[in-house]
């Protein structure tokens, strides 16, 4: 089959065969997406597509990691950890002194910045005379001090300082060329910043207790002044302070006071007893003294009670007027006067107590008031004249806290205190690697494949972005606007018609499903006449013609297969020169005399017949029109094998007499450009267009690119890429 061969390969994804609406626009509308993505379906089928590239691009870095390791210099590295142990900070609170732990991981890294710091490098640099070792400074005539400089630079430049946020372990590490001067260096750090932090603590206790001297003879001097003037005022404004622990600004701190406060609590012991008898007294006045007279009277209320009751029993029996009652209640009525009498004699005697004990504490209350008002008016006139006193005092309490805090401080810091334990300690001491850790080949290995990788994807988008072609069926749906009516895989190892006629090979499952498609392009199921068009040579447009009206004639139809492609024609019988459209064009003979039955049952054939020089001008006589109604009577389907449509006139004459036309696109070769502008010509002669089918379609990679070729007029002689089918002429 020459140039319009398949190969193929793996099975392709097709129009689902459901229930859908039998016309065009409801098949479109199906296949529309909202647009193609960058996603990792796109992302794995151009990876597929340009892998070679990919693998160049990776293998390259690989050998550009090799290459790298090689040519650098190793480097060993020698690591210390050192513990750090916050000091705690005492804080004078009450005059007590507590311990207040710091901000341990401030404390850290701040102990991380002076291991950085140059003049721990300078001083690393003086304690291991690296300045005369040639292998920091290979300059030997330099003079001392920059040799110094040179060496310390190259210590910060190597040195590495890593802290743990969640202890306080510092790691502290060195590069160097010899593994040797490498633990010899960190040793050297870890040792200098020790002792460089011991003598700064015994420098600032030095610095402390010279400047605790100085200000305890000063406040010392200020703490006699003040007492002696203190002791001066009050001698002469005689203030007697009794209360040794109260304030100077208290007024119970002097004897008046004193007096005063002991009078004001008599006064209020007063107050309350004169309250009280007040209350007893108006009590007694208003109330009846119901106890003691109810104990007083029992004997006379008893004695009447018996008589009431004898008075009463009587009284049933005699008059009011009998003498015996005249009499009982003459009685009764004695010895209500006389519990009236007892009861009046109770609260008398009640009352009169009363108010004799009301009249004494008011009194003694008077007595106590009188002498406060005057001690308080001999207090407020010392506390006028204890002004000055109590500033005197306070001075004299702030110098005496003052000297007795300094003093106790001055104790506390001492020789013992400047240099005691450090707050750092050496965990690890460096040792001598055995092996460098630069360059690491696998590390180096690892980024060049990485960076590879990168470039080559990289060059792979821009390679394919830049590449317009239609290579997915979202290409298709989008870009076409078409159906997609299936995708036909590449064959490996056999020809496009050897594969076809194996029923269950990817290739002709890929067809069958395209064919089962197509009944659901048109209201009426299959096109009965359908043209077969491509946007440019070689996309196997020929193939598929062959395949569909071989599936479609294995359904039981009656199938008629024409060769339009009267340039290039791809169908052969050795019988072009008699039989053909070419000569049906030309001639008014009947169809059936130039059809020839195939070796496939229910498929016929119409060959081109002989090369025309004007074929555009033979497909557009109405002869063509008439030669497709005999076909339609004569066969159940027509399809058409039609050429190109760029450059080329026949498929847009051929599709305005066709039902259907389907576009053959390849996948990855066709440009965009070109298949829209071969749709628009169509789409512009009438034609109707219901799909697309994508040839050499790769389910995990589209091929990309292609070298386009001249459609040039060429005999039917050549053999190698003819589509043997014919069994023999029909009758």
């Amino acid at each position: 089959m020459g140039k319009n061969d398949l190969e193929p390969r793996g099975v392709a994804a097709v129009w689902p065969l459901t229930q859908q609406p039998r016309n065009q626009d409801a098949l479109l509308g199906l296949n529309r997406t909202e647009g193609s993505d960058l996603n990792l379906a796109a992302l794995w089928r151009i990876a597929w597509t340009w892998r070679w590239l990919l693998l160049g691009a990776v293998a390259a870095g690989i050998a550009g990691g090799v290459i790298f390791t090689l040519l650098t210099t190793p480097l060993y590295r020698s690591e210390a950890v050192i513990e750090i142990n916050p000091p705690s900070v005492e804080v004078m609170d009450g005059g007590k002194a507590g311990p207040v732990a710091q901000n341990d991981q401030a404390f850290v890294q701040t102990q991380s910045g002076l291991l950085r710091s140059r003049s721990l490098a300078a001083r690393v640099v003086q304690d291991l005379n690296l300045a005369s070792n040639e292998a920091l400074v290979p300059d030997p005539n330099a003079d001392r001090a920059t040799r110094q400089r040179i060496a310390t630079n190259l210590l910060n430049a190597n040195l590495k300082v890593e802290s743990d946020e969640r202890s306080r372990l510092i790691k502290i590490s060195y590069s160097s060329a010899d593994p040797q001067l490498a633990a010899k260096i960190v040793n050297g750090f870890a040792d200098s910043y020790i002792r460089t932090s011991l003598e700064r603590r015994y420098q600032a206790s030095s610095y402390a207790r010279d400047f605790l001297q100085k200000q305890i003879g000063t406040v010392r001097r200020e703490l006699e002044t003040s007492e002696r003037q203190l002791v001066a005022y009050a001698q002469q404004q005689g203030i007697i302070r009794t209360g040794a622990g109260e304030s100077a600004t208290s007024d119970t701190a002097s004897l008046t006071g004193t007096s005063l406060v002991e009078l004001n609590k008599a006064l209020a012991d007063a107050e309350t007893k004169r309250i009280a008898a007040e209350q007893a007294y108006r009590e007694s006045t208003a109330s009846s003294a119901t106890v003691e007279i109810s104990e007083r009277t029992a004997d006379l209320r008893n004695q009447r009670a018996k008589l009431e009751s004898d008075y009463r029993e009587k009284a049933t029996i005699f008059r009011p007027d009998y003498p015996e009652l005249q009499s009982l209640k003459a009685r009764i009525t004695a010895i209500d006067e006389a519990i009236r009498t007892e009861a009046g004699s109770v609260r008398a005697g009640q009352s009169g107590t009363r108010r004799a004990d009301y009249q004494a504490a008011l009194s003694t209350e008077n007595t106590l008031r009188s002498r406060v008002e005057q001690l308080r008016g001999q207090v407020l006139d010392l506390r006028g004249r204890s002004i000055q006193y109590t500033i005197l005092q306070r001075d004299v309490d702030t110098n005496r806290s003052l000297y007795e805090a300094l003093l106790q401080r001055y104790k506390e810091i001492g020789v013992a205190g400047g240099v005691g334990v450090s707050n750092a300690s050496v965990v690890d001491r460096g040792d001598v690697p055995s092996s460098p850790y630069k360059p690491n080949l696998m590390v180096n290995l690892l980024l060049g494949m990485l960076i590879g990788a990168g470039i080559g994807l990289g060059t792979a988008l821009a390679v394919e972005f830049i590449n317009d072609t239609i290579k997915t069926p979202d290409d298709v749906r989008d870009d076409l606007e078409l159906a997609f009516l299936g995708g036909i895989p590449v064959s490996k190892g056999k020809r496009p018609t050897e594969a076809l006629r194996e029923a269950n090979s990817p290739i002709s499952e890929a067809y069958f499903s395209a064919a089962m498609s197509l009944q659901f392009t048109t209201d009426g199921g299959v096109p009965r006449v359908l043209l077969v068009t491509s946007t440019r040579p070689a996309e196997g447009k020929s193939t598929s013609t062959w395949a569909l009206a071989q599936h479609f004639a294995r359904l039981g139809r009656r199938v008629l297969l024409i060769d339009a492609d009267m340039r290039k024609p791809a169908f052969v019988t050795g019988r072009e020169k008699e039989d053909g459209l070419s000569n049906l064009l030309t001639t008014h003979d009947l169809l059936n005399n130039h059809v020839q039955q195939t070796d496939v049952e229910g498929l016929w054939l119409l060959p081109c017949g002989p090369i025309p020089p004007n074929p555009a001008e033979l497909l557009s006589s109405p002869r063509l029109r008439a030669i497709l109604a005999e076909a339609t009577s004569a066969f159940d389907m027509v399809v058409i094998d039609g050429p190109p449509i760029l450059g080329l006139a026949d498929s847009p004459l051929l599709s305005t007499v066709c039902q259907a036309t389907l576009m053959v696109v390849e996948a990855g070769k066709t440009r965009t450009r070109a298949a829209v502008e071969a749709l628009n010509r169509i789409r512009s002669s009438g034609g109707n267009v219901v799909g697309a089918l994508l040839t050499r379609y790769r389910h995990e990679a589209t091929g990309y690119g292609y070298n386009y070729e001249a459609y040039s007029y060429r005999s039917v002689e050549n053999r190698n890429r003819e589509i043997r089918a014919i069994g023999g002429r029909a009758e």
